[in-house]
């Protein structure tokens, strides 16, 4: 089974994506009866991010992470959707042939957005166009995603129905959706969810001090050292849960219950865990990172492999247009 993951490059990689995306898309390419297709959306991250030097930063730590934490770019499928961008655009163009204008207006990152029109590019607006090509130019088979991304799997469905329709049903692949309802929803510093867009995320490939500056800026009450708190709504035991062992989450909850144990103390807790727990990860993302040629030599091994993939899918839809 094919499974296809998109990762956009508005940002390095933190925790909430570590522990709700990238860990669980790598157990799934553990599996040998599964081949994964990992790609970076730079052309996607370009309805919003313009810079082409922050935009390639991000490329390369965001292909670092998914190394560090285990993803075997040698036995799947890891490339650069802008280095096999004459594929994916070719796929798009003909797709949006077949897109009815209210589907794309209906489109949740569109609508999101649509009050100020003039802060809306085409790029936005065409976007789940795009990612339907993304997925069907390599017959991905099924595609995790979020509840927020059912909708774009939808459109990819009726796209790819719509073609097939015109040209053979054998002419793409329809993927399905691949939603985990007991994901992880990671907080942030500040109690919602752990997002770039919110400024509220945990960058666990910070050096040490730098992370600690992170974690310390997490949220809590106003409750004094001395008396009890309460684990439950407290956003750095929350995230303690997350990363330390059992052992660890009950005695830290004892500690609130019990008093005379500050949000400080927590907070360097936490810390000390996420050091610990992510330090393989931590020392081959740096080391990744200072060594950007062999992340290169991976990224450029990957494209070739997936460029075999996308050209045959080409071949066989321009086979069945008559072009």
């Amino acid at each position: 089974m094919r499974i296809l993951t998109g990762i956009q490059a508005s940002g390095r990689p933190h925790l909430g994506n570590v522990l709700g995306a990238i860990r669980p898309a790598i157990e799934l390419s553990k599996n040998p009866a599964n081949e994964s297709f990992l790609f970076i959306a730079d052309l996607h991250t370009l309805t919003s991010l313009k810079d082409g030097k922050q935009l390639r930063e991000n490329t390369y730590a965001i292909a670092a992470a998914w190394l560090a934490c285990g993803f075997d770019a040698d036995k799947n499928f890891f490339y650069r959707q802008s280095k096999l961008a004459g594929y994916h655009t070719e796929l798009m163009w003909y797709l949006s042939c077949f897109t009815p204008f209210p589907m794309l207006a209906n489109g949740h990152s569109f609508k999101e957005k649509s009050e100020k029109l003039a802060n809306v590019n085409a790029g936005l607006f065409t976007y789940p166009v795009l990612q339907a090509a993304d997925i069907m130019l390599y017959d991905a088979h099924l595609v995790p995603v979020g509840r927020d991304q059912r909708q774009h799997l939808e459109m990819t469905r009726d796209l790819g129905g719509a073609f097939n329709n015109q040209y053979g049903e054998n002419t793409l692949v329809i993927p399905e959706a691949k939603i985990d309802e007991t994901v992880m929803v990671i907080p942030g510093t500040d109690g919602q969810k752990m997002s770039k867009s919110y400024g509220n995320y945990i960058d666990i490939f910070l050096d040490e001090k730098e992370l600690l500056k992170s974690v310390k800026k997490i949220v809590t009450d106003a409750t004094p050292l001395e008396e009890p708190k309460n684990p439950e709504t407290d956003n750095v035991f929350k995230l303690y849960s997350l990363v330390a062992t059992n052992d660890e989450i009950e005695e830290m909850k004892a500690n609130y219950l019990a008093g005379g144990y500050g949000y400080g103390h927590a907070k360097q807790a936490l810390h000390q865990v996420l050091v610990r727990e992510f330090a393989k990860e931590r020392e081959l993302f740096n080391y990744y990172m200072n060594n950007i040629p062999e992340l290169e030599q991976k990224l450029q091994e990957g494209e070739a492999k997936a460029t075999i993939i996308a050209k045959a899918t080409m071949e066989r839809v321009r086979e069945k247009m008559n072009f």
